[in-house]
């Protein structure tokens, strides 16, 4: 290739790249905020599990989230600790099928009973075994667990999942239509 040919590859690649990853003339970036929860904080005894030997509230952080793709139709919602001793991680919270209008949710919206969950949206099964939020629990003297609380844009309004399904089942359900993700990482030890 020659030089000046090599020069508007480069430039080709960079100007194309930056409409794919969302360059300078993109709208903001894609990013959820809490009250509730800080990125890189502790996470309060409000929002952590009540039973198996934790004392907390178990209120599911209210969390608010901007900058989607235009073309997103609906979002899902995820808390994961990877840091659980399963093999596999701990999903504490699942919930999918949230409107494309809605971008937020209020905290306390993981408990079924307070009807705070908008028109449409699930609540899929934790690794607790049941649906809802259930908040951190992490086994006594562990380190200090990582919580993701993640939102995703995606490109379907409905995922047609089946009641009972696991929450890994679900993940590769968000994956397979995920437009766009954010994630705030908080920790959680006792």
């Amino acid at each position: 290739m020659s030089m000046s040919r090599s020069v508007l590859h480069a430039v080709l690649v960079a100007v194309v790249g930056s409409f794919l990853v969302g360059g300078p003339a993109s709208a903001q970036k894609f990013s959820i905020t809490s009250p509730d929860v800080h990125a890189g904080g502790k996470i309060a005894a409000a929002q952590v599990f009540s039973g198996m030997g934790c004392t907390g509230k178990n209120i599911s952080p209210a969390l608010e989230w901007h900058g989607a793709p235009a073309t997103t139709k609906s979002y899902a919602v995820t808390v994961y600790d990877p840091d659980a001793p399963t093999g596999s991680g701990w999903w504490h919270w699942v919930v999918y099928n949230i409107p494309a209008s809605v971008t937020k949710l209020a905290a306390g919206a993981g408990d079924a009973s307070k009807n705070l969950m908008p028109s449409g949206a699930v609540q899929g099964n934790t690794d607790f075994g049941t649906a809802g939020y259930g908040g951190p629990c992490p086994p006594a003297g562990d380190k200090p667990h990582h919580y993701h609380i993640t939102v995703y844009a995606l490109d379907t309004d409905k995922l047609d999942i089946p009641a009972g399904a696991t929450a890994a089942y679900v993940g590769f359900n968000l994956h397979g239509h995920t437009l766009a993700k954010a994630s705030l990482v908080a920790l959680y030890g006792r």
